[in-house]
């Protein structure tokens, strides 16, 4: 019999894989089943790769099982997920790595495509909308919206259960995954060091940090990289059966309808120096800080609001019990201000691959960050 080759991308990913569960066939169940596979009959295999074959026994539901599922089938309806989706694949995209070591039935194909749209269509749509946002806060909003974390909570929303253990006999609507056994310390390999930006950039992953790599000696997944595999495998599985038209309607509905305060991800250590550079390399007067209102100064709770004014232009404008802090807030505030712009019609590079799209018009680039 001939050695069954891994297929290319389309057919390993698109062509429906059918078998039956392992965990209770018999010796000759399972060549009868390779005989019928054959328009003519093969030659019997020799003893060691039958013994091989035999004992390689894959925790992955049948296929009867899945057309059997009501979790499956009311997790497909609750989803919105398309009839083109079908259930065969959405059961594999329930089926972790680590449960099904198998690429032909487990999700990590479509899990690697999925992230890869998840993170594309998330950066355009900052980049797009906040053009001037420096490095370290696109990394966050990123991780904000497509983090493990993120991922995670949104399958929890959407109903995923999980299976005690992987299996055949487990429903194919669970979420199967071999857990971390109790008290698992997991150690990062290599040593952190504190590198730039740029060297981030080229070396990092799309969250400005490393690519983590498996401990060794540890076997299964954590919950949340389970949950959040699972949540960029049916994406991916959406992309390849229903289009990008269809993927793209999915990830605003599930993704972007999502509220970031980006505000909020700011930190600044010196907001005054940052602002001086910044009027320096825009070509602005030198900011000023005036104090614009006060009350209660000699009493024990002064409040003294302070603005940042560039020549007559107020820049920002900030509050606080001392002069110093106010300043700060104000400094803080005129940073915000200015980071934090965004056009009046925003358009995403991808929207160029609609029928009907209107010619592309580029957008704006901002110099860059402010270097101290």
């Amino acid at each position: 019999m001939k050695r069954l080759q891994l297929l290319r991308w389309s057919g390993s990913v698109l062509s429906p894989r059918i078998r039956q569960p392992t965990c209770t066939r018999s010796t000759q169940s399972f060549l009868t089943l390779i005989r019928h596979q054959s328009s003519a009959p093969s030659p019997p295999l020799p003893e060691h790769e039958q013994s091989n074959n035999l004992d390689f026994a894959i925790p992955s539901p049948s296929q009867e099982a899945v057309l059997k599922s009501a979790k499956l089938a009311a997790l497909h309806s609750r989803l919105s997920l398309p009839e083109r989706l079908p259930l065969q694949t959405l059961a594999r995209t329930l089926v972790d790595s680590s449960a099904d070591p198998s690429l032909q039935f487990n999700n990590k194909s479509f899990a690697v495509l999925g992230s890869k749209l998840l993170s594309y269509y998330t950066s355009e749509h900052i980049i797009s909308t906040y053009p001037r946002l420096p490095m370290g806060v696109i990394w966050a909003a990123v991780w904000a919206y497509v983090g493990h974390k993120a991922l995670s909570a949104i399958s929890q929303e959407w109903g995923i259960e999980h299976a005690a253990a992987p299996g055949c006999e487990v429903d194919p609507g669970l979420l199967q995954f071999k857990r971390l056994p109790p008290q698992t310390d997991i150690v990062e390999n290599g040593h952190t060091l504190h590198r730039g930006v740029s060297a981030r950039i080229v070396y990092d992953n799309e969250f400005g940090e490393r690519p983590s790599q498996p401990s060794p000696g540890v076997e299964g997944v954590p919950t949340t990289q389970a949950n959040a595999t699972f949540v960029q495998a049916l994406m991916g599985a959406i992309y390849l059966h229903c289009g990008r038209p269809v993927a793209k309607q999915f990830f605003k509905e599930h993704f972007m309808s999502r509220q970031l305060p980006v505000a909020d991800l700011f930190s600044f250590a010196q907001p005054t120096r940052d602002l001086t550079k910044l009027c320096a390399r825009e070509g602005f007067e030198r900011p000023v800080a005036r104090i614009i209102s006060e009350t209660g100064r000699l009493s024990r709770h002064p409040v003294f609001v302070v603005g940042i004014f560039s020549g007559q232009d107020l820049l920002g404008e900030g509050s606080g019990p001392s002069l110093t802090e106010a300043r700060f807030r104000a400094a803080v505030a005129a940073l915000k201000g200015w980071y934090l712009y965004s056009p009046l019609t925003v358009r995403v590079p991808s929207s160029t691959e609609e029928s009907d799209a209107k010619p592309w018009e580029p957008a704006m680039v901002d110099p860059g960050e402010i270097i101290v």
